[in-house]
């Protein structure tokens, strides 16, 4: 049995489902209807694991999961699923995140890569800084000779509304280190990820 959440929790529950139920008044609804009574607090509750992120501390995850190797040779975990809100209309974009690294002298436990992808992906995000976030703190823990993370991700916003188009996917990459300076290096990346796939 999971613990009842803590009193701040608790309280910014209440006051999303006080705010949820007014919005459903507002655009009409009946909020006593069957379908909408319990319609608030599972928003609140939903929202509040979908930022999650917010009250995540990354070294308290990644913990002693840091391990001193003499490897310099390139790590990647790819397809690593996201999904993430949209702080411009609070709707999803979901895709995959590639994340690979170059060690200079550690390595973090695999796992703890798709973690930190979470750590971020858990807030009101643009997808822009989503991706530069994960390098940026990977390039923090491990200092490695460089870091490459691309996102491939579909838009509801774009999907649902908007400009409709139901098969449009953005991708964006940041290149630290080694994967900016060298091209080799870059293109290696590029071979061992076969092209972007998602949506395919």
């Amino acid at each position: 049995m999971k613990p009842d959440p803590k009193p701040e929790t608790q309280a910014a529950r209440l006051r999303i489902r006080k705010n949820i139920r007014s919005t459903l008044k507002t655009l009409g609804e009946n909020v006593h209807r069957e379908g909408l009574k319990a319609t608030p607090s599972r928003y609140a509750k939903a929202m509040q694991f979908l930022t999650s992120g917010y009250q995540m501390d990354i070294d308290q995850i990644v913990g002693k999961a840091v391990f001193n190797e003499p490897s310099s040779e390139m790590v990647l975990v790819r397809d690593i699923e996201l999904f993430s809100l949209c702080e411009h209309h609070l709707l999803p974009f979901y895709g995959k995140a590639h994340v690979a690294y170059i060690p200079d002298g550690k390595i973090i436990g695999l796992s703890k890569i798709p973690r930190i992808v979470n750590v971020f992906s858990r807030r009101l995000q643009i997808q822009e800084r989503l991706t530069t976030q994960i390098s940026e703190e990977l390039m923090r823990i491990l200092k490695p000779q460089g870091v490459a993370v691309i996102i491939e991700a579909s838009h509801l916003c774009m999907m649902m509304r908007g400009v409709e188009k139901q098969n449009s996917y953005a991708v964006t990459s940041s290149m630290l280190g080694a994967f900016r300076t060298q091209e080799a290096t870059r293109k290696e990346l590029l071979g061992l990820l076969g092209g972007l796939r998602f949506s395919r």
